[in-house]
């Protein structure tokens, strides 16, 4: 099989050449057909997050150990399974929930495996699908997404299940409330067509490069701002109702603490960005302004399957996707770490 892997933290991925795995148990192989490129890659290869102050997270105390085959939006076919693996749909295709955990634990066994505290994440702690080949734990991690494109498919499981989980966290708000989104990369364009898809108008997205309004609006945006205009805190409280809740897919210290400014009494601030930094934070208000400050991290396989669900029927717009042939993986991190893709790249793998 063929792969391009970290081999070393913050360097261009390599490729490698390597036996074909067989799967044992309850796994399952598939034979990668495409597979997005996701913007946390980029801190991936690097090997860390900021986690501000000079603080980081590292790659390596989260189990991972180079050489490593990232990729977590994988979609392909279905080839063989373990003993253990039940009956599969052999030679159909097949999306695939990448955020698998250790399968026993509470949240496991709730559908919870993104809470996992022992996770094996596909493309992280398990080889994921910048290769050919991969392995899939259980034939419950594989997704139906018939009649979606399948250069398209590959992004929503992660991009549309993570911006599908953060938004419904957003909840209750009506349809005369205004909703902020942080960021129009990926994430932020899939966010806004989420809000859409659920019937949803009143969408402020901000962005600090206003080439990005264009894609933001064509996706649902009613409103563009700059988050790093001085006006923009006032304008963003001047409009009518005011903010009732705000979805940070930047996770920047500048987006957190217009996110939390700009809300009413009552907003839900919703991070789910991993830029990286820190925020003071005065305790008092918040409690006076009885606001919400929730983290959001992925989401479930059942939410994976309610966001195919809105696809499949048309509700969800697609958002700007550019397909690539694997080989140019490492060029296309790059441009994602520089901002300047708008929408997102998909990985081919002939």
């Amino acid at each position: 099989m063929l792969s391009y892997d970290v081999t070393e933290w913050g360097k261009p991925l390599q490729k490698a050449l390597r036996e074909t795995p067989a799967p044992t148990g309850t796994e399952v192989l598939v034979r990668v057909k495409y597979c997005g490129v996701c913007h946390s890659d980029v801190h991936i290869r690097d090997g860390y997050f900021d986690l501000g102050g000079g603080k980081k997270f590292q790659m390596s105390d989260r189990g991972m150990k180079p050489p490593v085959t990232m990729g977590h939006e994988p979609y392909g076919t279905v080839l063989s399974g373990g003993p253990d693996a039940g009956a599969l749909p052999i030679g159909e295709d097949r999306l695939i929930y990448p955020w698998t955990g250790c399968g026993v634990c509470a949240r496991c066994l709730e559908g919870k495996d993104n809470w996992c505290p022992a996770p094996r994440y596909l493309g992280i702690q398990r080889s994921g699908g910048y290769a050919d080949y991969m392995l899939v734990p259980h034939s419950r991690y594989l997704v139906d997404a018939t009649g979606i494109d399948p250069s398209y498919a590959p992004i929503l499981a992660c991009s549309g299940l993570t911006t599908y989980s953060a938004v419904n966290k957003l909840k209750p708000y009506s349809s005369e409330d205004w909703l902020v989104v942080m960021g129009a990369g990926g994430l932020g364009l899939m966010a806004i067509a989420m809000l859409h898809a659920m019937g949803h108008e009143r969408i402020v997205s901000c962005d600090i490069d206003a080439g990005k309004y264009a894609a933001a609006k064509a996706a649902g945006a009613a409103e563009t701002m700059n988050p790093a205009d001085a006006g923009t805190l006032a304008r963003l409280q001047a409009l009518q109702g005011g903010i009732a809740g705000v979805v940070d897919l930047v996770g920047a210290s500048q987006t957190a603490q217009l996110g939390l400014a700009s809300m009413r009494k009552g907003g839900r601030y919703v991070l789910v960005g991993l830029f990286g930094g820190e925020i003071p934070l005065s305790l008092v208000p918040v409690a006076q302004r009885a606001l919400t400050i929730q983290g959001s991290y992925v989401g479930t396989v059942d939410e994976l399957r309610d966001v195919v669900a809105l696809a499949k029927v048309g509700k969800l717009k697609p958002i700007p996707t550019e397909t690539r042939p694997l080989d140019q993986v490492s060029r296309t991190l790059d441009e994602l770490k520089a901002g300047t893709v708008v929408g997102r790249v998909v990985a081919k793998i002939d």
